[in-house]
């Protein structure tokens, strides 16, 4: 199998990343091409991939080509590349707002079309991704995909039309959960805790709590009950948090994210 990674921004490298430390890969069957061709020597130095002067040049080399471009430059790669590819090559956009049907109107319905939307924590391999295919991609390729994705963090298939949720509650998630960490560091350091180890503390815990509901399987209301005890410090920070209107702000910022998507994708 030979992958072509086209665009070498953060993304591009994380996957880039994750596909090599993963071993899905060995570094001989990868080719990147990004018109900032500094970028591409420098992955070149670092993982010993193979490099394209064109998209043309990638799409010849490539069983699977990644689309890691922001979403105005995909119809202009696709337009580029559209006449050199063949009905196995399988084009994997993670551009957010393109859909399937967006990149068949460019390229063609009987090609293979996958669509992505990864998360930046895939730059540490904790990355969430999910993925929607259309109807060329066979059950065999799907679990290349699958694969393939979960070299930089984990994946799940939705319902293309959920896209747009999926962003308001994972794809834009970090952001949510930085405003939050730097949010308790402030209150941290309101009473005396030195910044740089709240940060440290909160980001820890932040994680040891989400690893939690996917160890233990327990809804998140009943871990939140397993650290609640009656008439405790933690009510009383959840009855501030209930005060402020919490869980509705942050409804609302999924709602708001969700529909901003919409109105910004290309379909």
């Amino acid at each position: 199998m030979e992958l072509g990674i086209i665009g070498a921004g953060n993304m591009g490298c994380s996957i880039l990343k994750g596909v090599i430390t993963s071993n899905f890969l060995v570094s001989n069957n990868i080719t990147v091409f990004d018109l900032n061709q500094e970028k591409v020597e420098k992955l070149v130095k670092e993982y010993d991939v193979k490099k394209a002067k064109t998209e043309n040049e990638l799409v010849e080399k490539s069983n699977i080509i990644i689309l890691s471009v922001k979403p105005n430059i995909v119809p202009i790669v696709l337009k580029k590349i559209k006449d050199k590819l063949n009905k196995n090559t399988i084009i994997l956009s993670i551009a957010a707002g393109i859909s399937i049907n967006f990149i068949e109107k460019n390229i063609g319905s009987d090609k293979k079309v996958v669509r992505t939307m990864p998360n930046t924590p895939a730059q540490v391999m904790e990355g969430m991704t999910a993925v929607s295919f259309n109807p060329n991609i066979e059950e065999t390729e799907k679990k290349i995909i699958f694969k393939l994705l979960d070299s930089f963090g984990k994946s799940i298939e939705i319902e293309e039309k959920l896209m747009h949720v999926y962003t308001g509650i994972s794809g834009s998630l970090p952001a949510y959960v930085y405003v939050f960490i730097e949010a308790l560091a402030d209150g941290g350091v309101l009473e005396g805790m030195p910044r740089e180890k709240a940060y440290k503390i909160i980001a820890q815990t932040v994680l040891g709590s989400a690893k939690m509901i996917l160890e233990t399987k327990k809804h998140p209301g009943i871990l939140k009950d397993e650290v609640t005890s009656p008439g405790g410090t933690t009510i009383a920070a959840l009855k501030a948090l209930e005060d402020g209107k919490f869980r509705g702000t942050v409804i609302q910022a999924v709602k708001a994210c969700t529909e901003k998507s919409k109105e910004m994708a290309q379909e």
